[in-house]
């Protein structure tokens, strides 16, 4: 059984400052690392972790390398893709040393277990909010795809294809994804399709296969459904999500923190006498 935890838009900014003025996003981050670590005994074994986008706020080398140093202490691998806000080639560089991360062209990637291969495409657009996947990561997609023999298969991208009701960030979203959907829906295997960029926990379909929004480790997007609601942010709880293939790919959401607990639902009676 392979597991995969994803983590989203943790939006790490240079030390003493705060995302947009208000949030601290490296104390919930760091808060995610221990979360994750002290949780393994219970949850693991757990093959990989993958920040789905926007590691970074403004995507300086600044940004990375503190990233970098707040992700050191996790005790399972990670891989990145970017976002909307990080910068392609700043984040090549700072991740230079990672065998898996291509110096030039597009951030895209695979990585394969006994029954789970997990993918991770670019959607990055140069200074641009929206985003796209490029021919080349779609034939990139496609070739991988066609050589797993309907093995079990995560693809990660930061924007989601997938209309969320939040109007200001769905003008945001994926654009031109109807190869994505075709390729995606034409795959003979399980499939999951997950995303970060809205920072909430959202599931619906998209073609064929469940796409699946992770939630921010530090603040959310709104929720708020009203036309021409103003675009803004709302400090709730962070978490992250664990994807685990039994019979099918399973999804649980994890919050960040450490809660009072477990406690046994009935102490005092013996195991045969409790009837769930």
């Amino acid at each position: 059984m392979t597991r995969i935890i994803q983590i989203s838009d943790p939006h790490i900014v240079p030390k003493g400052e705060l995302a947009y003025g208000r949030v601290d996003t490296a104390g919930p981050l760091k808060s995610c690392v221990e979360t994750i670590n002290r949780m393994l005994p219970d949850i693991g074994p757990v093959d990989m972790a993958v920040v789905a986008g926007d590691l970074t706020d403004f995507g300086t080398a600044e940004e990375y390398e503190r990233f970098r140093r707040i992700m050191e202490p996790l005790k399972i691998p990670y891989r990145t893709i970017p976002g909307n806000h990080d910068n392609v080639a700043a984040m090549q560089a700072a991740f230079a040393d990672q065998d898996w991360m291509p110096q030039s062209g597009p951030i895209n990637w695979m990585v394969e277990f006994s029954d789970l291969a997990l993918i991770g495409l670019d959607t990055n657009v140069a200074g641009k909010a929206h985003g796209h996947l490029t021919d080349l990561s779609l034939e990139y997609l496609q070739d991988t795809l066609s050589g797993l023999q309907g093995k079990s298969v995560i693809v990660t991208i930061h924007h989601p294809p997938i209309l969320t009701g939040i109007e200001k960030m769905d003008i945001q979203n994926l654009r031109e994804s109807s190869k994505l959907q075709n390729i995606l829906s034409d795959y003979q295997g399980d499939l999951k399709l997950a995303c970060g960029h809205i920072h909430r926990n959202i599931v619906a379909r998209f073609g064929s296969v469940i796409c699946q929004i992770g939630l921010g480790t530090s603040h959310a997007v709104s929720l708020d459904l009203r036309v021409g609601a103003p675009n803004c942010l709302t400090q709730e709880p962070g978490g992250f999500l664990l994807h685990e293939t039994r019979g099918g790919i399973l999804s649980h959401t994890i919050p960040i923190g450490n809660f009072d607990g477990p406690h046994l639902f009935f102490p005092d009676k013996t195991s045969h006498e409790i009837q769930l």
